[in-house]
This record gives C-alpha cells, structure tokens and sequence, in this order.
C-alpha cells in the first residue's frame, strides 16, 4: 500500500486505512515522544493526541516530505506543547559554561541503547533541547520558538546536556 492510498483511506475516515496507519507508525512515534516526555503515562497521552491530530490534519497533507516525517513533527510539537505547560524545566548557565570541549570518542565505545538511556537521564530540559538539537537537527533558533524559550537557554540547556552526559561517561569509565 502506497503513502497516498494510506492517506486517502484516512481522509474517507475508513478505520481499516487508520488502523493501518496505526499499526506502521505508532511504536515509532511512541518512541518519539518518549525521548521529550517526563514518563510513561505522558508520553501515551502525546502519542493518543498526535494520532488524533494526524487523522484530523490529513486532509492537510500535501506530501512535500514522506507521511513519516510529517506525522513525527505533528508528534515533536504536541510533546513540546505538553513541556511548554510544566514550568522550572529551564536552568540557566553562565557564558562560560557554554564552552565543555569534548570529543564523540567516549560515544564510539557506548551502543546506541547505552546513549538513549544516558540522554533519558537527563533532567527534562537538558533532554528536550539535546533531542530536538541533536536529534532532531532543529537550530538553537527553532528551538527557542517551539519552546517560547530564549535562544541563550537553548544553547545553555544543550550545554548543560552534553556536560551531564560527559560526567556520566565518566562515570561509566569510559574516557575522552
């Protein structure tokens, strides 16, 4: 089945076509939305939400990216929406904080599974904005405007980020 048959299916609202689309995305974009949700149960919510939005936007969609890529933005931003609500998610740093210095070498040695459970450590702010930098490949910029946040935060929040991420790394034994 092609991704405009799939679309067209959910437009007519035929809950075969929707079941589908469940069933092809709906652990991806769970796993999405783990990564910027504070736990399980939110992450659920996000999920059900995203769905709800993806069948009633549909009509919108105007293939100009895959289904994929559109239905994982409609999920990134109603997991940021619920983040926007919770507040003191945001610690500021210092300029001179910006600057850690380190290398992706202590990544070589960790398997992916290893690096998302260091990232789902983090506090929610430090994760949210090193899933949508890193990740996600979203700009200090973007971010701020998603999250109603100042640029400067955003850079904080990623650099505060990788250095959690290094000192766990080392407490891992794993060196730079």
């Amino acid at each position: 089945m092609t991704d405009k048959e799939l679309v067209e299916g959910c437009i007519r609202e035929d809950r075969k076509y929707q079941k589908i689309l469940w069933n092809l995305y709906s652990s991806k974009l769970m796993s999405l939305c783990l990564r910027y949700c504070k736990n399980q149960e939110e992450a659920e919510d996000a999920l059900m939400e995203s769905f709800v939005r993806i069948y009633d936007k549909m009509p919108t969609f105007r293939y100009q990216s895959s289904l994929e890529t559109w239905m994982r933005r409609i999920s990134v931003n109603i997991s940021i929406n619920k983040l926007r609500a919770q507040k003191d998610i945001w610690k500021e740093i210092s300029e001179s904080e910006y600057e850690i210095g380190y290398t992706d070498s202590a990544f070589l040695q960790l398997e992916a599974k290893q690096i998302l459970q260091l990232v789902e450590k983090l506090p929610v702010g430090y994760r949210t904005v090193f899933n949508l930098f890193v990740v996600e490949g979203y700009s200090h910029k973007e971010i701020a405007e998603m999250m109603a946040i100042d640029e400067g935060t955003s850079r904080s929040q990623l650099a505060k980020a990788r250095k959690s991420l290094i000192e766990m790394l080392e407490n891992l034994n794993i060196t730079r």
